[in-house]
């Protein structure tokens, strides 16, 4: 794949990038550009995505993967204060119950953690 001096083919077989397009690849449009893109394309596929999960908790409890639940409640609760053990816990805007403490049970989610997470999701948008 000589022809245009982009490409290369090494000695193993495998096309190579020359240094110009490398550096083309790298540099990409505008920084600036670039973050707008993402902010306008990536907000409104999170928030998509986010409810597809909790529609999917509301229908099956016990099917649910730890990190698609984690995923949740970084949208609605915010980082967690607390996860560099065996349980994540997340900030409520109340205090007392519903409270978000959860496990990772082997890649899942515990049921009865996604319909604590459930019921806090519905106080914080009743508020």
């Amino acid at each position: 794949m000589k022809g245009n001096g982009e490409h290369t083919k090494s000695g193993t077989g495998r096309a190579s990038i020359s240094p110009a397009v490398t550096h083309r690849l790298i540099s990409g449009p505008p920084a600036r550009l670039t973050s707008c893109l993402v902010v306008l394309l990536a907000v409104p596929f999170c928030v998509a995505f986010v409810e597809q999960i909790v529609k999917a908790m509301r229908e099956n409890p016990s099917g649910v993967r730890f990190n698609d639940l984690c995923k949740v409640c970084e949208h609605h609760f915010g980082p967690p204060r607390r996860g560099d053990g065996s349980h994540v816990v997340y900030r409520m805007p109340w205090p007392g119950d519903p409270r978000v403490n959860l496990q990772n049970d082997k890649g899942k989610a515990k049921a009865y953690q996604v319909r604590q997470v459930l019921k806090a999701i519905d106080k914080k948008e009743a508020m």
